[in-house]
């Protein structure tokens, strides 16, 4: 199976797509100014403002539901992992990943607020399927991307986030991954069945708390090892164009292994993160665009940093050579994926490492279970919008258990294998969505801008933007005066 798998990956993650995630985020940042740039003041000051309402969560919520998605068993095992096969320099363009993924998150997600809509329960729904229909039409396209998302989320995905909380179990206290997969099965359950207000409320206590913790003792390790610091930065940027001889075997998987665990870790493009976005209570969607794109940031440029300055500074990690041999092999006959991380903090905090480093990383996957429980419900919804469809989310619930009792306690290989599959697949239909669909978030953004430089509460018109089939903020916008697309002239509309 694991052949399989791999032959499967070889197709997905070709270098079509390593261009296609490097070359969508440069083309937004262009088309955006470089928004993730200029706009950073913003996205710390929307991230803390607006509210929740009856039918979403607030700004913070949908940034923490979303944290959830996107920090998990990626910054952890993930980083080891392409650090393994890429070498250092795959750190590199997992950064390089994040700083253009803010731009194409920005855009994901305000396409998502912009097409969203009320589902029969009164909640707030969206994400890539919802505007694929709106915004261009086709149903069957929208459809094949619920599909690809339910068996991503559902089904693929959750067993790489299960596996590495029983390894990192089983590495610190001996816990038998039986155990460890029912254990998170009856939590998982506990918390999935209170909907997406009870994800919302766990989500924004646990996921800055653990944030914050894993990054404090990164800091910790880093500034005992602070004399590391200049050489490991030398030694990431050396590695990833060549310049370091050691790791000039792996030059090529370094961009494509950073590539790959960067797109897994962040999601920026994969069309997870706008789930979360739709449900926010926000006057304009640009808010969440800019709170979204802050998002990669934490993610990737926070946690999955911390992650490899603690693994590269304690030296604790392999570096496999294509033809199967070792270039480094400081952990002889340790699977590349948590374990490293828990080395490299035992090597500094000794009693201390190896629990904490378990203790994060269920909290990270926990949590990105939940949040992809989330995003799959949110596309069952999709495809079977009737009253009915209580028997296809029992499925859901069951197909993500099983999941998780499956990922627990097969290999890592396999588990990571299937995940990879579940990403690739879902980048390749979102990132074609959203090239194609970028007027409308690239209009909001100059409506947003606009309207902030004249000294007003940005409030969103689509019909004055010239954005079709919004029909949330259609009918919102009837009452309200003055028309929230005044500010953007048809100038900057024929220009965007």
């Amino acid at each position: 199976m694991i052949a399989a798998v791999d032959f499967l990956n070889s197709l997905i993650w070709s270098k079509a797509l390593i261009a296609l995630c490097l070359g969508a985020g440069l083309y937004f940042s262009i088309r955006t100014r470089f928004m993730q740039v200029r706009g950073f003041k913003e996205m710390i000051r929307l991230m803390l403002a607006g509210h929740r309402s009856e039918a979403g969560v607030s700004p913070f919520q949908a940034l923490t539901i979303s944290l959830s998605g996107r920090i998990g068993i990626g910054n952890i095992a993930g980083v080891a992992t392409a650090i393994t096969f890429g070498g250092p320099g795959a750190v590199f363009w997992m950064w390089v990943v994040a700083f253009l993924g803010a731009s194409t998150a920005y855009i994901e997600s305000t396409l998502a607020q912009i097409y969203k809509e009320k589902d029969d329960q009164g909640q707030y729904r969206g994400g890539p399927a919802y505007y694929i229909e709106k915004a261009m039409g086709l149903k069957w396209y929208a459809t094949a991307f619920a599909i690809v998302t339910v068996l991503g989320t559902g089904i693929l995905l959750p067993g790489v986030q299960a596996n590495g909380i029983a390894v990192s179990m089983q590495n610190a206290w001996g816990v038998p991954t039986a155990v460890t997969a029912v254990v998170t099965v009856i939590v998982l359950g506990t918390i999935i069945l209170g909907g997406v207000k009870r994800i919302a409320a766990f989500a924004q206590v646990v996921v800055p708390f653990m944030a914050l913790a894993y990054i404090l003792t990164a800091l910790v390790i880093m500034l005992i090892n602070i004399s590391e610091l200049p050489h490991i930065l030398a030694l990431i940027f050396r590695s990833a164009f060549g310049a370091e001889a050691a790791f000039g075997a792996v030059l090529g998987l370094a961009v494509e292994w950073g590539v790959r665990r960067g797109v897994y870790s962040n999601e920026a493009g994969q069309g997870t993160g706008p789930h979360a976005a739709a449900a926010a209570e926000v006057s304009h969607p640009a808010k969440q665009g800019y709170v979204q794109a802050f998002s990669i940031y934490v993610d990737t440029m926070l946690v999955c940093s911390a992650t490899a300055f603690m693994i590269l500074s304690t030296g604790q990690y392999n570096v496999n050579h294509p033809d199967g041999s070792m270039i480094v092999n400081s952990l002889p006959g340790m699977e590349t994926g948590p374990g490293y991380t828990q080395a490299a903090v035992e090597s500094v905090m000794p009693g201390f490492g190896a629990s904490f480093v378990a203790l994060a990383l269920t909290f990270f996957a926990f949590t990105t279970i939940v949040a992809y429980y989330y995003m799959a419900e949110t596309n069952v919804q999709y495809i079977n919008r009737s009253v009915h469809r209580g028997w296809a989310i029992l499925l859901l619930k069951l197909a993500i258990m099983t999941s998780v009792t499956y990922g627990a306690m097969r290999s890592a290989e396999l588990a990571w294998g299937l995940g990879d599959i579940g990403v690739g697949l879902m980048a390749w239909l979102n990132l074609g969505a959203i090239l194609i669909l970028q007027k409308p978030a690239l209009l909001a953004l100059r409506d947003y801008e606009a309207q902030k430089k004249a000294g007003l509460d940005p409030q969103f018109d689509p019909d004055a933007l010239g954005i079709r089939n919004a029909e949330f903020w259609s009918r919102r916008a009837i009452a309200a005066t003055p028309r929230a697309g005044q500010c953007l002239d048809a100038s900057v509309a024929d220009e965007v």
